[in-house]
């Protein structure tokens, strides 16, 4: 049976929302919120939260969580990912990232994650498909471009693919595009592999390290999800959530 480690990386300094992980959602800190959303995943042997600040280390414990501190200096949360990995005291076959400010991620969109995971497969995230068509030329979400087998030919800032001989505000009528969901899934060798690698040439033209990978040849494995992501990078979005309800867990949040 594949053992998967769920993930949760919490750095306190984040650029654009400092100690957002701290932050109140209806009575409880978002990082609290990630972390009881993904223990009900039904198939993570564990979950475990990966900071660089004592101040998040001891809200997870407070709330009797399990966390481990990391470098401050790491420059992903992929790296965060691996050198949590390393301090575990069992060994697991794959490890999955959890965005720490998604305090509405579905379980369910852990488990499909963890369906694709089948030792042989060494890297794979979700995507879901976008309905709304302003979100095709937004530069702020990264579209995905995948093969029928499910393997991902591109990931861009870009509307990709081009629609061509049509006006871009239709586009939407004429083909399917597809948003990244920023969950991702690593087998552990291949893991430790890509945190050695040097940044690459499209990762630095789109500021999108998992084009690092691709460009390094390491396929990358993408489900579709029915399920929309709801990240929470700066205090304006914080706002927009308050008294809205969570799509992606059929729950209401009083914020």
């Amino acid at each position: 049976m594949t053992k998967i480690l769920g993930i949760i990386p919490a750095r306190y300094q984040s650029t654009r929302f400092p100690a957002k992980a701290l932050a109140d959602i209806g009575g409880k800190p978002m990082i609290q919120r990630v972390y009881e959303q993904a223990v009900k995943a039904q198939t993570l042997a564990d979950v475990v939260v990966a900071t660089d600040h004592e101040e998040i280390a001891q809200c997870v414990q407070h709330f009797e969580g399990k966390v481990v501190m990391t470098n401050p200096g790491h420059p992903s949360g992929t790296d965060r990912c691996y050198e949590a990995l390393t301090l575990q005291p069992t060994t697991y076959d794959y490890a999955i990232n959890i965005q720490g400010d998604e305090p509405f991620i579905n379980p369910a969109q852990i488990d499909l994650l963890a369906s694709l995971l089948d030792n042989v497969t060494g890297l794979a995230t979700l995507a879901k498909k976008i309905e709304d068509p302003s979100e095709i030329h937004d530069e702020n979400v990264v579209k995905v471009v995948f093969a029928h087998d499910g393997q991902a030919l591109l990931f861009s800032r870009a509307a990709v693919p081009y629609v061509r001989n049509h006006a871009k505000e239709d586009w939407i009528h004429h083909r399917d595009f597809f948003k990244h969901i920023g969950i991702y899934a690593y087998r552990v060798d291949v893991l430790e592999q890509i945190t050695q690698l040097p940044p690459s040439s499209l990762e630095r033209s789109e500021s999108l390290e998992q084009l690092r990978w691709l460009e390094n040849g390491y396929p990358i494995k993408v489900a579709e999800t029915i399920y929309p992501s709801i990240g929470i990078d700066t205090p304006e979005d914080l706002i927009k959530i308050r008294n809205m309800k969570s799509e992606s867990g059929n729950q209401e949040y009083k914020i």
